[in-house]
This record gives structure tokens, C-alpha cells and sequence, in this order.
């Protein structure tokens, strides 16, 4: 799940900033990469993102 979680963290930046490298240079399927960016920011990285903060910090309580 960690690795999961990096990979789909790096797609996503990769996608945004490239997508906004070229919007700024006017190239195309600048939207395209910049909606898949968000998409899998939203969708894959974030609730695995939370999901595995949760049950970290669930382990963290119940051994105090």
C-alpha cells in the first residue's frame, strides 16, 4: 500500500506540473494532463493517502 501510495503521489505531480508546463507554453493536451492529475490526486492518491494515516495513527492510540 505504501508503494501504492508513492507511485500514484508521483504520477500526480508529474501530470500537474507538466500539464501547467504546458498550458504556460501554450502546447497541447495541456488539459487533457492536467485533468489527469487532478483525477488521480482525488481519486487514488488522497483516500489511500487518508486511509493509511487512520489506521497508523488507530495502531498509535491503542499501544499507548
Amino acid at each position: 500500500m505504501q508503494k501504492t501510495i508513492y507511485i500514484s503521489g508521483f504520477v500526480a505531480g508529474f501530470c500537474l506540473s507538466t500539464g501547467s508546463l504546458f498550458k504556460i507554453m501554450h502546447w497541447p493536451f495541456a488539459s487533457i494532463l492536467l485533468l489527469l492529475g487532478f483525477i488521480i490526486l482525488n481519486v487514488l492518491f488522497m483516500p489511500l493517502f487518508f486511509y493509511h494515516k487512520y489506521k497508523t495513527a488507530d495502531k498509535k492510540i491503542i499501544s499507548s
